[in-house]
């Protein structure tokens, strides 16, 4: 297993990424020069400071969840002057800089609907046997027979796009990692691919993922705090990491000329003969299913892009199209630094050569929260995945306010809308973008742009 202890906080996090080096040319300017600065200046001259007229924000006076003042940053929260039977009644909690990774009960009540517990059939000549994570039938049940598999996925740097695998998962998950940058945990149960990656490595957030499918999770090493905390964890006996000698696990170097550290990519097909020859449990798993129908539901806002702009570095956005019923991945293809302007590209996967899409795009708002004053000083997240908080689910070009419900650590995630009857996905894959609580958005017709904010 790769481990990489270092001593110098920002060391680790310039080796996995190139770019770093401008992010740490930032942080000296922005947090130590700037405020050198700053401070000699106002102690030598500063006159005595005038009051400040502060005009308060505008009182959201729309009859629904959403506002129609599109230009104005509004936290996805109850404002004042709101409907409190349209809004939702509770914003979500963002716990205190204390980390707390299991349920802390910030739960709605009694009353929530429950996923079915589905256990796939063990006659595998069935045809008409669906995945509890897509709504879809299996072509090969038999793939259901095995745990899933959550695999670390890198988003950057930039020329390890196109990825491997990402049109092959069920269920993909991203989320901020640190100093601009996001990453793909994507699960993989109905499908398999001789190559998905490249394989990167694992944060706290990765438990809960690999709880809630009762996965083995995938991934290349991972800072000692993050590493020791899954060793640490109920999910350590399913902790599959890099290494090498052997094709157990079937990780290898792929065929593309880069740095080793953003070529190493999983053979899920080669998978299961592993665990069978190292005695892992990979056995048959009851999972908790969502709740799918082809049925368009009525009265939700129009939604033709999502936008998600999680830094200058990394960005994003979906398009709807009806012809497929699925929304199209669009990825930055731009830094925005030293006045490059916002652009973008189509996103495609290196296996199937298709464009990544998604039937539903569902958009969480999460505590994001640190240990301790280190961790916070090196961006090192705790994603808190449990208890409730506020979403807005997209499906077939519409918006829908809605919760996300997970009181148990073994549970996936109930979604739910604002009355707490379950919202209904698309068949088909769902791609989750991860937010914090004190993120932002903006409506502009049924152009969606969320702004990921860092506590």
């Amino acid at each position: 297993m790769y481990q990489f202890y270092c001593v110098l906080p920002f060391a680790k996090r310039f080796w996995y990424n190139p770019r770093m080096v401008y992010s740490y040319r930032k942080f000296i300017r922005q947090k130590i020069l700037l405020p050198i600065l700053a401070l000699l200046w106002i102690s030598s001259c500063a006159p005595t400071a005038a009051p400040t007229d502060i005009t308060p924000l505008p009182s959201l006076q729309a009859d629904s969840i959403f506002s129609d003042i599109s230009p104005t940053l509004t936290p996805f929260q109850p404002l004042p002057g709101a409907s409190p039977d349209t809004l939702l009644s509770l914003s979500t909690p963002q716990a205190q800089p204390t980390f707390t990774p299991y349920p802390t009960k910030y739960v709605l009540g009694d009353g929530l609907p429950t996923p079915a517990d589905i256990i796939p059939s063990a006659d595998v000549t069935t045809t008409t046997l669906n995945n509890p994570l897509t709504g879809l039938p299996v072509n090969n049940p038999s793939l259901l027979q095995r745990r899933p598999l959550a695999i670390k996925i890198g988003n950057s740097p930039d020329y390890v796009r196109p990825q491997s695998g990402l049109t092959l998962a069920d269920v993909v998950y991203e989320y901020y990692i640190e100093w601009g940058d996001t990453r793909f945990i994507a699960i993989f149960y109905s499908n398999d691919s001789t190559q998905v990656g490249p394989v990167r490595s694992g944060r706290y957030m990765d438990e809960h993922v690999g709880r809630m499918y009762h996965a083995f999770l995938m991934f290349k090493g991972a800072d000692p705090r993050e590493l020791n905390y899954l060793h640490n964890s109920p999910l350590d006996e399913f902790l599959v990491s890099v290494g090498f000698g052997s094709a157990c696990p079937p990780y290898y170097i792929g065929d593309y000329e880069r740095d080793s550290y953003n070529n190493i990519f999983f053979d899920t097909s080669k998978w299961s003969a592993c665990a069978e020859k190292k005695g892992v449990d990979n056995s048959l798993q009851t999972i908790g299913g969502g709740f799918f129908t082809s049925d368009v539901p009525a009265g939700a806002q129009q939604a033709t892009r999502i936008y998600s702009f999680y830094s200058e570095y990394s960005y994003n956005y979906w398009e709807y199209e009806p012809a497929t019923q699925n929304y199209f991945r669009y990825q930055e293809a731009n830094d925005m630094i030293e006045g490059k302007p916002e652009a973008y590209a189509p996103l495609s996967d290196a296996v199937t050569n298709l464009p990544v899409t998604a039937s539903n795009v569902v958009v969480l708002f999460v505590p994001h929260i640190f240990a301790n004053p280190y961790n916070a000083h090196d961006e090192v997240f705790n994603i808190d995945l449990i208890d409730f908080g506020n979403a807005i689910v997209f499906r077939d070009g519409l918006a829908i306010p809605a919760y996300w419900n997970r009181t148990e650590m073994e549970q996936p995630i109930v979604l739910t809308n604002l009355d707490g009857t379950p919202i209904y996905l698309r068949p088909g894959r769902t791609f989750y973008q991860v937010l914090g609580t004190t993120s932002t958005y903006t409506q502009n017709g049924s152009d969606w742009r969320f702004v990921f904010q860092t506590p």
